[in-house]
C-alpha cells in the first residue's frame, strides 16, 4: 500500500513533459469546446428569431380589418422563412382566431387555417389550450399564431436537430375580430 502511496505521490509531484503531447491531448478537446458553444449560442439566436417572427406575424395578423385569405396565409409563411432566414419548405404557420365563452367556461374555435406541415386546430384541441391562453371577458376573441421551423446545427457537437416552435396570442386592434374569407 505505501509502494502505491509514493508511485501516486511521485506521478503528482513529477512537473516534466512534453509541451507537444499536452498539446495534442488538449487541442481538439478546446476546439470541439469552441465548436460546442458555438453551436448552443447559434440555437439560442434561432430560438429569439423565430420568437420574434412569430410576434410579428401575429400583430401583422391583429391590425387587419378585411378577411383573410389563403393566398394571405401563404404570405405569412413566406415571411416566416424570409425572417428565420430558413427555406419555405422548412417553415410552417398555423392562425386560429379564438373566442371565450365565459358562459359555458370554454374557449372555441371560430376558424384556424394552416400552412406547411401542421394541420388546422380543432375545436376539441382549442379547448384543450386552456393553460396557455389567457384570461378573456364573455365574447372576446384572440389571434392565436403558432410557428414552426426545423433547425439543424452548424456542427454536430451532440445537439440534435429538432423543431423550434412559438405561440404567440394577439387580441384584434381595430376590429372586433378577424375573419376568414371562405375561398
Amino acid at each position: 500500500m505505501k509502494r502505491l502511496i509514493n508511485t501516486l505521490r511521485a506521478f503528482r509531484d513529477d512537473d516534466q513533459g512534453s509541451i507537444a503531447v499536452e498539446t495534442a491531448i488538449i487541442v481538439p478537446v478546446l476546439f470541439w469546446a469552441y465548436l460546442s458553444m458555438f453551436a448552443i449560442f447559434d440555437s439560442y439566436r434561432q430560438h429569439s428569431i423565430n420568437q420574434k417572427a412569430a410576434y410579428t406575424i401575429g400583430d401583422i395578423i391583429s391590425r387587419e380589418t378585411t378577411p383573410l385569405d389563403s393566398s394571405y396565409l401563404n404570405g405569412t409563411r413566406e415571411i416566416l422563412a424570409y425572417l428565420t432566414n430558413n427555406a419555405k419548405s422548412d417553415v410552417a404557420v398555423r392562425v386560429t382566431s379564438v373566442k371565450y365563452d365565459a358562459n359555458n367556461d370554454v374557449y372555441k374555435r371560430d376558424w384556424s387555417r394552416a400552412r406547411g406541415w401542421q394541420p388546422a386546430l380543432s375545436n376539441n384541441q382549442v379547448a384543450d389550450l386552456r393553460q396557455v391562453l389567457p384570461v378573456m371577458p364573455h365574447n372576446e376573441r384572440v389571434m392565436v399564431v403558432e410557428t414552426f421551423s426545423r433547425y439543424e446545427p452548424p456542427f454536430d457537437t451532440g445537439l440534435q436537430d429538432r423543431e423550434i416552435t412559438n405561440f404567440v396570442f394577439t387580441r384584434p386592434r381595430y376590429a372586433p375580430r378577424v375573419l376568414w374569407s371562405n375561398d
